[in-house]
């Protein structure tokens, strides 16, 4: 999904209006190295990029329809009142903050907070590329994220945001190696 979004991005490295760049991006005019590309040119990676599409949004459809039929929700996603203190903990634990890992839960608090999260920035992602797609069609998206180029920015955004997620999880994944299996299995059952 990526590699075809950043494909896309190489038509026009730039944010902002023609004429009138957004100063605060540094990159601008700089486009993505083409090896962390797919679709070969625009027409290409705007096909991958929608097929690829549907296939996260139902997915997260399905994925939202088990939380709320099951009532998974209750203990998958972040509730402030329960899950603050846990997560500050969490995260000075990590920053070695704090010698003493918080008592260990189904998900900490950290974890519920980012998972959250993603879920968020992917509602998110799902609404302004569909600004990006049809502007004329859903004129009111695109008015709501301040036009076509301030949804290509919040577009962008999202997908930093999902790669330092996958980041933070592989630097993760790589300094508790006995929890893959966990991952995998879905850890202890009581």
């Amino acid at each position: 999904m990526a590699g075809s979004g950043l494909r896309i991005l190489i038509a026009y490295p730039y944010l902002g209006p023609r004429g009138a760049l957004y100063r605060w991006y540094p990159l601008q005019g700089v486009a993505p190295p083409s090896w962390l590309t797919i679709g070969g040119w625009l027409g290409g990676g705007r096909q991958w990029h929608f097929a690829i599409a549907w296939f996260f949004v139902l997915n997260g459809l399905v994925y939202l329809a088990y939380l709320a039929g099951s009532g998974e929700w209750r203990w998958r996603t972040f509730n402030p009142a329960r899950d603050a203190a846990p997560a500050v903990a969490q995260f000075l634990h990590y920053a070695r903050l704090r010698k003493a890992s918080p008592p260990a839960d189904f998900y900490n608090g950290l974890q519920r907070l980012a998972y959250t999260s993603i879920i968020v920035i992917a509602a998110v992602m799902t609404l302004s590329g569909l600004a990006i797609y049809k502007p004329v069609q859903f004129h009111f998206l695109t008015i709501l994220f301040g036009g076509y180029d301030g949804a290509r920015v919040v577009h962008l955004a999202g997908l930093a945001l999902i790669a330092l997620f996958v980041a933070t999880h592989l630097v993760l994944a790589a300094l508790h190696p006995r929890e893959i299996l966990a991952m995998v299995t879905g850890g202890k059952r009581e």
